[in-house]
């Protein structure tokens, strides 16, 4: 598995309803919510033999009411 965080700005007023629509597709191991820029940040692991972008777009960047997201790629840890 291949661990990614990615960021979610959403529109005024809906980063509840985006953060619950998060959890029901339940293909997020954390979800926190955030200061700055961002409303929300996501901890995912995604499969290995799996295109991120496409991951990602499928499973959870269709939800309604996310304006902007920001994914970080991890490497190894140390």
């Amino acid at each position: 598995m291949r661990c990614v965080f990615v960021q979610f700005r959403c529109q005024p007023g809906k980063t509840y309803n985006v953060a619950n629509d998060i959890y029901d597709r339940e293909v997020v191991s954390e979800l926190y919510s955030t200061s700055g820029e961002y409303d929300l940040i996501a901890k995912i692991y995604i499969p290995e033999d799996a295109d991120v972008g496409h991951w990602l777009t499928e499973k959870l960047f269709d939800i309604p009411g996310i304006s902007r997201t920001l994914t970080t790629m991890t490497f190894r840890a140390f």
